[in-house]
This record gives C-alpha cells, structure tokens and sequence, in this order.
C-alpha cells in the first residue's frame, strides 16, 4: 500500500514539474475545478479490485490461466472417454459402465423441486399464473390418490408394465406429486403423461383423450393429469396405468386399489 501511494505522489510531482519547465516564468495554478482527479482524491480513480491499475491483468474476475486450464482439462476428460470407449479392453469395462449408467439415469426433476421448496419456499414464476384456478383437493399427506376409481379390465400380469382401468370418471389424476418429465404417444398407450416422483419412481397415465398438464410442470397428489378417451355409446371409458422404480414396473394393485 505505501509503494503505491509513493508511486502516485511520485506522479504528482512529475506533472507540477512539466507545467513549469516549459516556460521560465512559472505557469499559473490551475483552478481547483481543473486539478486532476489524483490530485483532488489523493490516488487514482481506475483501480481494479485486486489493486492492479488500468490494463494491469483485464477484469479482476476473470484469469485468463485458469480459464485455459479448464478447457484444457476439459478436452483431456472428452478425449480419455472417447477412448475408453474405443478400446473395448475389458480393463476399461468399469469405467464404461460407470459412464453409460450416469449418463442414463434421469435427472431428479422432483426430488430437487421438493428440496428448493422446502428449502428457500415456491420457486419463482417466469411465466404468470393463472391465479383463478381452482384449488385442487388432495388427499391427508403420505396417502395416494386413485387416478379414477373403476374396475380392472387388464391385470399386470398380463403384459408385466401396467394395468387397464375402465371407469365411469372422465378425469385421471395424480397418484402422488411430482414432475412432469415426458409428454408423448407411446404405441398403444397412446397419448401418455409420465410423473417422477420425489422418490425417484415414475407413474404413468396413458390412453388419454386429452392432457391437462405441460412438460416440467409441478403436479400436486390428486392435481388432474389429463381425461380419458370419450368412450362409444353407452360404454365406459379406459385408461392405462403404471408404476416405474428404477428400472422395473410394479404392479399398480400392491400399492393402491382401484375399486
């Protein structure tokens, strides 16, 4: 700190002393409202935060060393996988399965939700909300809602995913709170809506006539997911349903009943 203000004094003086040696007789002092800023506040008014003066290193926050460094470091990390890759050793298998597994297991959308919303309240709206929605009415916390009470038509055993449920009810709910994380036909089950849960377990609601939530919204235990298919005649309507953890189905039946 001394040296510095050693140096701007030292600057100070240079400049009183150019003033005077063009001409013999000494210039006049320059008004108050002229003297420099040095002069005026004792240092110089461009200073950067780790005490360097103008064009001493660029913006304080930013090294351009390390910033090389971590693409640097980045393109050896790249490079290293796609080797390993390359070379099916089985030396490297390990690796490869650590790899593929982390990249294939799906971000918890939910259980970071819950964890912001616990933590520091609701997230906040980038888009408004329709505040004239209508409450929803959930059940008593740690309890499941049905989607829509009815009778199943198609048991778990018969295909080893989910169940078939014809119901007289023309809305589908949520079983449980969680992330929307796909919204997508899929084969026979048609139009599908699939909810991560803060436990990491999905639940899907498929054969859906329409859906009544978007990608990424945060749906509450009973929230409406979508309506079921406007049966023909006189005859009931039909929704898919089933439960995913990890990476195996469950049979809906053990977890709630439907009738």
């Amino acid at each position: 700190m001394s040296n510095r203000a050693n140096e701007i004094r030292r600057r100070i003086e240079k400049r009183k002393r150019a003033r005077y040696s063009t001409s013999g007789s000494p210039k006049k002092a320059a008004p108050p409202f002229l003297a420099s800023d040095e002069e005026r506040y004792g240092g110089s008014t461009y200073t950067s935060i780790d005490g360097g003066g103008p064009g001493e290193g660029g913006h304080p926050l930013f090294r351009k060393e390390v910033f090389l460094f971590k693409v640097l470091l980045s393109a050896i990390l790249v490079l290293s996988i796609g080797i390993v890759f390359k070379n099916q050793s089985p030396t490297f298998e390990k690796v490869r399965h650590y790899v593929s597994s982390t990249m294939e297991t799906e971000f918890q959308f939910a259980a970071v939700t819950e964890w912001y919303t616990d933590t520091f309240g609701s997230p906040l709206a980038l888009i408004p909300i329709n505040q004239n929605k209508e409450k929803v009415d959930t059940p008593a916390p740690g309890k499941y809602a049905i989607p829509a009470v009815g009778k199943v038509t198609e048991t778990f055993e018969a295909n080893g995913q989910g169940i078939i449920v014809e119901t007289d009810s023309k809305v589908v709910e949520a079983m449980n709170a969680g992330k929307v994380i796909d919204l997508a036909v899929k084969g026979d089950l048609g139009k599908t809506v699939v909810i991560q849960h803060s436990d990491g377990s999905e639940t899907w609601y498929g054969n859906l006539g329409t859906v009544d939530v978007m990608l990424y919204d945060y749906v509450e235990t009973g929230q409406e997911v979508g309506k079921v298919q406007e049966p023909e005649g006189d005859s009931k309507g039909t929704y898919y349903f089933a439960i995913k953890q990890g990476e195996t189905f469950i049979d809906p039946i053990q977890v709630i009943k439907f009738e």
